[in-house]
C-alpha cells in the first residue's frame, strides 16, 4: 500500500470537494489509499504518488473524473436495513395507491444508487406484492455520480458475497440467473429501472415529481450548506403527500424546516409540512 503524504491527501480532499461537494474527514487517508492505488495501476502509474503528480500537472480531464468517482462509490446492499422496505410494502405504497387513481403512475427515485441493489430491491418488492403497479404504473429512476458504477448497475451482475448481503433465497431463485461465479438479475427487472448519471451537488437533470425519494446514507458525506441546498431541491420535486427516506444517522432537523419527520415503526420518513 502506498502511504499518502499530508500534501497529497489535502490535494485529493480539495479535488473531491470541488468536483462532488463531498467532505473527506482527516481520518480518511486509508480510504484514498485503498481506492486510488488500484486506479493508479490500472492507468499505468507505478505508484499512488505518480498518479497524484499527474493530476496536479494536468487540467481537469477524464483521470480527475475517475479519481473522484473512485473515492465516492458508497456502501450498498439488497434490502439494506430491511425495515424501510417493510414500511414501503405494508404502509407507504398501500397509502399512496389508495390516494391515486388507477391510471396514475407512481414515481420513485433512488439517489446515489451505487451498483443498483436499492432500486432493484424496490423493483422486486413491487413485482412480488403489487403486481398491478408494475403493469405500466411504476417508474423507478436511479442516479449516481459515477458512470462506471452505473454501467455495472445496468448489467445487474453480482458476486456471491453481494447476493448473501440481504437478498432472500426465494427472490434469488425467482429473479436471478447464474452466470459462472456471479448472479445476474433477470432482464424484466433490469428494465424496470431507469439509471441516469447525476451529481447531487450540481444542477439536477429534469426529474418528474416524485412520490417516494430514497436518499439514504449520502447526506452524511456533504458539508452543511450542500446538505441544505440538496434538501431544498428535494422539496421542489417531492409531491405534497410524498415520502423522503434518509439514512438512519441522517435527518432534516436543523437543516430544512420544510420537512416533518413521520415515525412508522422502526422507520422514520419525512414529508413536506
Amino acid at each position: 500500500m502506498n502511504t499518502i503524504s499530508r500534501s497529497d491527501f489535502n490535494y485529493i480532499c480539495e479535488l473531491v470537494r470541488r468536483r462532488a461537494a463531498i467532505v473527506l474527514e482527516p481520518d480518511k487517508a486509508y480510504l484514498i489509499e485503498t481506492r486510488l492505488t488500484p486506479l493508479a495501476r490500472q492507468n499505468g502509474f507505478d505508484s499512488l504518488q505518480a498518479l497524484i503528480a499527474s493530476l496536479r500537472l494536468n487540467a481537469a480531464d477524464s483521470l480527475h473524473r475517475k479519481v473522484v468517482e473512485a473515492i465516492t462509490i458508497h456502501e450498498t446492499s439488497f434490502f439494506r436495513d430491511a425495515h424501510p422496505f417493510e414500511t414501503l410494502q405494508t404502509t407507504i405504497l398501500p397509502n399512496l395507491l389508495a390516494r391515486r387513481s388507477a391510471s396514475q403512475t407512481l414515481a420513485i427515485w433512488c439517489a446515489a444508487c451505487s451498483s443498483g441493489q436499492e432500486p432493484f430491491s424496490v423493483a422486486m418488492l413491487a413485482r412480488e406484492h403489487f403486481p398491478a403497479l408494475v403493469k405500466g404504473r411504476l417508474r423507478i429512476i436511479a442516479t449516481d455520480l459515477s458512470g462506471a458504477v452505473l454501467a455495472r448497475a445496468r448489467e445487474g451482475l453480482y458476486s456471491q458475497t453481494e447476493i448473501n448481503r440481504g437478498l432472500p433465497a426465494m427472490l434469488l431463485t425467482r429473479y436471478f440467473d447464474k452466470q459462472g461465479l456471479h448472479w445476474q438479475i433477470k432482464p424484466d427487472i433490469r428494465r424496470m429501472v431507469d439509471f441516469r448519471q447525476n451529481n447531487l451537488a450540481e444542477n439536477w437533470p429534469l426529474l418528474p415529481q416524485m412520490d417516494i425519494i430514497f436518499m439514504r446514507n449520502v447526506l452524511i458525506y456533504f458539508g452543511l450548506e450542500t446538505k441544505k441546498a440538496i434538501l431544498a431541491k428535494v422539496r421542489g420535486i417531492l409531491k405534497p403527500d410524498g415520502y423522503l427516506f434518509l439514512g438512519s444517522s441522517e435527518t432534516t432537523l436543523n437543516l430544512d424546516a420544510g420537512f416533518e419527520p413521520i415515525s412508522m415503526g422502526k422507520t422514520i420518513c419525512y414529508q413536506l409540512r
